[in-house]
């Protein structure tokens, strides 16, 4: 049975934003099989177990500071003058620490044993007096114990999870695995993902266009999207407004891929086919969504493959392959989390919307002094006016029925909660 709502919307066979993601992320099995990835190649994607530290970090007692590894115990409120006996750099084995003596020390070097706090040198006088076998030190300032020391496992101890299983992994991540001596990490197997773009009209850029012609934007945006969620792209191109090759890619699709992706065909209209497509090879579990721009959604699937049916028009396909699409393939990839963060922001605009629709807005934030962000619309907000999502750093969410003034809080989707 597909979806759909009651009220004035539902009239028109509607689907409510949140039902629409409910069904999507609960139609989401994600992916099982996993591989081992050298740390170089694990850039990006997912990982599937923790990593749990099999060494404390730091390794050793170590100093954060150049300085003298002292015993703090032996230096009086008023300072001391003491003896230098060994110099320790980083990646030496020291010597215990003689009584009454310190040692010159580096960043990052072991502590001695017998020493238990850092003093930075700035703080100390260097004194050399003719035919002294030793150097001597004067330590003009009182010393707490544990001063600019590093302490064995502060940062991670033997045992503890030091990555949870469903991040994707960033540089951050790489360089703490690498920390703690691992060489590989066991991730989850990249989705294959199917696309189709379907539409007479469409040519692929460089080509000259014949009179009635566009260039398939529409991949370009959607392959970015899926190249920065990791994914493996099956590329089946451009098809005509045909029915039964319609028919014929989605069936081949369905044979390989994880997922499979339209462009366009969504709709209404008489050369529309995805939606009866998917109803003909399998079942249709949605159709169009309560949110402007990506009212013609659909999603179903054919066999065991989800299909989902973005819209045509560019903006529409970005918004929807952002809210909908990359939620669902989130969950299938293996991620802890799905749904992207929405912040409170002024809003720095008039807008009425009375349809029983969210609006989401192209917009930019700007930060005030006084007023902290504020979003501002691009003039241009129509479904195929494309130069708007370029300019934009956000989507202002205006819900349905509400008229937002200047001033007032409204939420705001930065696109670093949905391109990254």
């Amino acid at each position: 049975m597909i979806l759909s709502m009651s009220g004035k919307e539902g009239k028109r066979g509607l689907v409510a934003e949140s039902q629409a993601l409910d069904c999507l992320l609960a139609a989401a099995v994600p992916v099982s099989a996993t591989e081992t990835v050298g740390l170089d190649q694990a850039l990006g994607r997912l990982l599937a177990t923790p990593l749990v530290a099999v060494m404390d970090l730091p390794p050793f007692d170590n100093s954060a500071m150049d300085g003298y590894a002292v015993a703090s115990a032996r230096i009086p409120p008023g300072g001391a003058t003491l003896p230098v006996s060994q110099r320790i750099t980083a990646g030496t084995s020291p010597r215990p620490l003689q009584p009454g003596n310190v040692a010159r020390i580096f960043t990052g070097a072991p502590l001695p044993p017998g020493a238990d706090a850092v003093v930075p040198q700035e703080q100390c006088t260097l004194q050399e007096e003719e035919g002294q076998a030793l150097r001597r030190v004067f330590i003009r300032t009182p010393v707490r114990p544990g001063q600019h020391v590093r302490r064995r496992g502060e940062d991670l101890a033997c045992g503890e999870t030091v990555l949870p299983a469903g991040i994707r992994l960033g540089p951050q991540h790489l360089g703490l695995a690498a920390a703690v001596g691992s060489v590989g990490l066991e991730v989850f197997r990249r989705l294959r993902v199917a696309t189709v773009f379907t539409g007479s009209e469409l040519v692929p850029p460089g080509r000259p266009l014949a009179p009635g012609q566009v260039y398939n934007s529409n991949r370009h945006t959607l392959h970015g999207l899926l190249h920065g969620l990791g994914c493996e792209i099956l590329d089946l191109g451009i098809i005509p407004d045909d029915y039964e090759t319609t028919l014929e890619a989605l069936l081949g699709a369905a044979e390989d891929a994880d997922v499979i992706l339209t462009s366009g065909g969504a709709s209404v209209g008489e050369e529309d086919h995805i939606k009866k497509a998917i109803t003909t090879l399998g079942r249709l579990e949605l159709w169009r969504i309560a949110i402007k721009p990506g009212k013609p959604l659909a999603f179903g699937f054919i066999g065991e493959t989800p299909v989902l049916g973005l819209p045509g028009n560019p903006v529409s396909l970005f918004i929807t392959a952002c809210l909908f699409a990359r939620p669902f393939l989130l969950k299938m990839q293996g991620a802890a989390r799905w749904l992207p963060r929405r912040f409170p922001a002024e809003a720095g605009f008039s807008r009425r919307n009375p349809i029983g629709r969210s609006e989401y807005l192209r917009a930019r934030l700007e930060r005030h002094p006084e007023d902290g962000l504020r979003a501002v619309l691009h003039p241009r907000q129509g479904s195929a006016q494309f130069s708007a999502v370029a300019w934009a750093d956000c989507l202002a969410v205006v819900p349905a029925g509400r008229t937002v003034a200047p001033g007032e809080t409204i939420e705001v989707i930065p696109y670093s909660e949905l391109l990254e």
